[in-house]
């Protein structure tokens, strides 16, 4: 019943780098937008970053130039490639289609803490 499942997270310094996995459901990852979104403590959850299925790419303004989302079909993945972390993205991260009314349940999510 699982449908996505996030890997990658970890603690860096800021400046660093990460890389996070999220396994999809084939039959979602070719049906529709995905997402990255990520919450931080106190805070709603927020769309970082989506990629359709012809790879047009968008990004929230506060990780633009710094995260790279892609998708990679034969393998049933979507990525995200985080550069020049910062304390403030600073988050449990969670993969999912763009499209939250279809109710596609969340995964366990991807600690990422930015601290020295």
């Amino acid at each position: 019943q699982v449908q996505v499942v996030e890997s990658g997270g970890g603690l860096v310094q800021p400046g660093g780098s990460l890389r996070l996995s999220c396994a999809v459901s084939g039959s979602i990852l070719r049906m529709y937008v995905m997402g990255w979104y990520r919450q931080a403590p106190g805070k709603q959850r927020e769309l970082v970053s989506s990629i359709t299925s012809r790879g047009t790419t968008s990004y929230v303004d506060s990780v633009k130039g710094r995260f790279t989302i892609s998708r990679d079909n034969a393998n049933n993945m979507i990525y995200l490639q985080m550069n020049n972390l910062k304390p403030e993205d600073t988050a449990v991260y969670d993969c999912n289609t763009l499209d939250l009314g279809l109710g596609i349940p969340w995964g366990q999510g991807a600690q990422v803490t930015v601290s020295s």
